[in-house]
């Protein structure tokens, strides 16, 4: 009960201890998130994964995930294939990371698979 009366007084002083709101530091480093546009513009799409599908029939979505787009482009400049082998080849790390096989099987000896 104290706390609540209080934290007024007692925010500004930590805040100013830290340099300032977590906000402003976030809204300092701000990245506008890129829309389905400029992502089929850069490549990021085809005839099995269709943005500009997308883009036609209006989704609200921003677009498509940062990091994954990132990784996608990243692996299409080192491994010089298209945008589908890319995303196969992402796929696949995620999967055996979690210790799973291409096929969708568990890699692990002691994991049940059927009854």
């Amino acid at each position: 009960m104290l706390t609540l009366r209080y934290r007024a007084a007692l925010f500004n002083p930590v805040r100013s201890l830290f340099g300032g709101s977590r906000a402003a530091a976030v809204a300092a480093h701000y990245q506008p998130v890129a829309t389905f546009a400029e992502q089929a513009d850069a490549g990021l799409s085809s005839s099995t994964f269709d943005i500009e599908a997308n883009i036609r029939e209006g989704d609200s979505r921003i677009g498509l995930d940062e990091r994954g787009t990132q990784e996608v482009l990243d692996i299409m400049r080192r491994e010089r294939v298209n945008f589908d082998q890319a995303r196969l080849i992402r796929q696949n790390r995620i999967l055996a990371a979690h210790g799973i096989d291409p096929s969708g099987m568990p890699l692990d000896a002691k994991a049940v698979t059927r009854l």
